[in-house]
């Protein structure tokens, strides 16, 4: 029962919150074509309601923005408005932590997350997954002695929460398995079906 219950919920969760973000841009789009007058609305052109046209809107809208962020005036646009966000002091740190974390999960060119490795977290004798993110500045760690990394250590099951830390190099294991197979143990909460990361572990 208990196990069957989790395996649900492993199911159902990935797929409840890809619907929700989809649901709230269909929403979106809806209302930005209230803004518009009533002769320019699609409505107007096809005569009327038509049942699951947000939806089309929608992927459209989702398309149409991927061929124009992959070519060159659609970077420069993008370029232009992250420089503007980016002067804006709370919406900066917001805008910039989405845009690392969803690079890092959806871009398979992402480097926020270098390599996968275990450190002793969060007591000594207990072993967590992490990812380096890279070096920390020397003004933190100049009254520190030996070498350090940033890691970021992963939370179950929705891994864009964790922990920031700074460890020192000699504490950190090197794993031979990828970000992706690491992501995919922590949102199972461990319940992974791949070999080798199951091999990994029980080294």
């Amino acid at each position: 029962m208990k196990k069957n219950f989790i395996t649900g919920l492993l199911v159902l969760i990935p797929l409840i919150l890809t619907v929700w973000v989809l649901f709230s841009l269909i929403q979106f789009i809806d209302q930005v074509v209230l803004l518009l007058p009533e002769h320019l609305r699609p409505e107007y052109f096809l005569g009327g309601d038509v049942f699951g046209f947000g939806v089309v809107l929608t992927f459209l809208a989702v398309i149409f923005t991927g061929v124009i962020a992959n070519n060159f005036f659609g970077k420069k646009l993008i370029q232009v408005y992250e420089n503007i966000l980016n002067r804006v002091p709370f919406i900066k740190s917001v805008y910039s932590s989405i845009k690392q974390v969803s690079d890092t999960l959806l871009k398979s060119s992402g480097k926020a997350f270098s390599k996968a490795v275990l450190i002793e977290f969060p007591i000594e004798g207990t072993y967590t997954f992490a990812f380096i993110t890279g070096e920390p500045d020397a003004l933190i760690t100049k009254k520190l002695k030996g070498k350090f990394v940033n890691v970021y250590v992963p939370t179950t099951p929705n891994p864009t929460s964790g922990y920031t830390l700074i460890v020192p190099v000699k504490k950190v294991i090197e794993l031979d398995i990828s970000v992706d197979q690491v992501l995919k143990y922590v949102i199972s909460m461990g319940v992974t079906n791949d070999p080798k990361t199951k091999k990994t572990i029980k080294k």
